[in-house]
Formats: structure tokens, C-alpha cells, sequence
């Protein structure tokens, strides 16, 4: 089986600004390129954090009212409230990256674990070459459903572990498995099950396996269909 990877999936022409950057220019280059984020990078192109609409409107969110100005001017001197203007005070960091050979899985449980939206993508050298978003990672799941039935039939069944099509029957709608049919091994049903999980653009796998139980063998009969978990 052959696993799209971060690589096939995210963008490579990267949008990013240098820690210096303007507050206005980070504003410009989000709505010129239709993006909520940009990395932020060092002279050597290392992310060092991501600037979002989020970081940008939480600065403005710290900002006085007018209507309260008056009462501002009236109350006693307190320490001024820092306010950030370029990339370095605006963004949030460390940035968490990710690597291009990454599958789908490792992207998807970084970005969760880290809470993040984006993942800014490096090379072995630390240097920015791309960007995947959720929305590129749930890419996977527009996968037709022949190439995933191919797949399950061929790959994972057959060439894995040696199942045929007489054997184990797949149907695939809306990227829903369905299975069918006798394995020689009541082991072989989990395990034919988490394979076929692992398909890319799989939702959900369902459906009867028999198999075959030593005594049954030596007699050729099959055990009861038995519900995958």
C-alpha cells in the first residue's frame, strides 16, 4: 500500500513574512493570497512561528475604545499595555512543523495534539518548502471508490495477505467498506479490518467475516459470519 504524504498534499509555493514584518503587510499578504496564516521565517528560512487573522485580531481586540478615552485621561498612570506591530510580537511561537514524508496520520495528529489549524513543512535542514492545511489533509477522503475497492482487493487482500476476491468479497460507497466472506483464521478478522482502516480515504469499515476454525478445515465447513468490531 502506497500512502499519499504530507508531501503530495501540501502547498509549495509558501506564502511567509520575516520577523520584522508590519503589522499592515501581514493584513495585505492574507487577503491578496486568500490565506488566514503565514509562517514566519528567520534569514535562513527556518520558521520560527506562524502570524493568523487570529493573532492579528487579538491585538486589535486589546486596543481602548474611543467612547472610553475620556475616563482613560482620568484615571491614574498605570504600566503601559505593550502592543506588538510586526511578525516577532504578533505570532505565535515556537512554530510546530512537520516533515514532507509524513503520512496523512502523522500530519493530522500533530496538527490535533497541537491545536493548530496549519502546518508549516521542512526539510531536513529546517528550511521551509511547503504548508498543509486540514482542509489539504481531508483531501484524501475525495478518493473515488474504485480506487479504494482496487486497493483493498488487490493490495491489502491479495498481495498482503493472500486473500482472494472468491474469498473475501469488498463494496465501497461514499468511501464506506463493506466485507464479505471467509478468511482461514478467526485473527485474520482484526487484522484484515485495521488494514483496510488504513486505506486512504476510508470512512468507516463494516460487515461479516467467517472463518475458518482448525476442526471446520479438516471437515471443509466454515464457522458463523462473525460482525467486524
Amino acid at each position: 500500500m502506497k500512502h499519499r504524504t504530507v508531501s503530495d498534499l501540501m502547498t509549495h509555493a509558501v506564502v511567509r513574512v520575516r520577523p520584522d514584518t508590519p503589522f499592515k503587510e501581514i493584513v495585505k499578504k492574507l487577503a491578496d493570497h486568500d490565506i488566514t496564516a503565514v509562517p514566519v521565517v528567520d534569514d535562513e528560512d527556518h520558521p520560527v512561528g506562524v502570524v493568523s487573522e487570529a493573532d492579528l485580531l487579538r491585538r486589535q481586540a486589546g486596543l481602548p475604545e474611543p467612547a472610553g478615552l475620556p475616563a482613560l485621561l482620568d484615571a491614574p498612570p498605570s504600566e503601559p499595555v505593550r502592543q506588538g506591530t510586526t511578525a516577532d510580537a504578533l505570532m505565535s511561537a515556537p512554530a510546530v512543523v512537520g516533515r514532507p514524508q509524513w503520512s496523512v496520520v502523522e500530519a493530522a495528529r500533530a496538527m490535533d495534539q497541537a491545536g493548530i489549524k496549519r502546518l508549516p513543512v521542512v526539510d531536513d535542514t529546517g528550511r521551509l518548502v511547503g504548508i498543509v492545511s486540514r482542509a489539504d489533509l481531508l483531501r484524501v477522503f475525495l478518493r473515488r471508490d474504485h480506487l479504494i475497492r482496487e486497493e483493498i482487493s488487490g493490495d491489502v487482500l491479495d498481495r498482503t495477505l493472500g486473500i482472494t476476491s472468491d474469498e473475501v468479497g469488498v463494496e465501497v460507497t461514499d468511501g464506506r467498506v463493506r466485507l464479505h466472506g471467509t478468511v482461514e483464521r478467526p485473527s485474520l478478522v482484526p487484522v484484515v479490518k485495521r488494514l483496510c482502516e488504513g486505506v486512504d480515504g476510508v470512512v468507516e469499515v463494516t460487515g461479516t467475516l467467517g472463518h475458518r476454525t482448525d476442526e471446520a478445515t479438516a471437515v471443509g465447513r466454515t464457522a458463523p459470519g462473525r460482525l467486524l468490531p
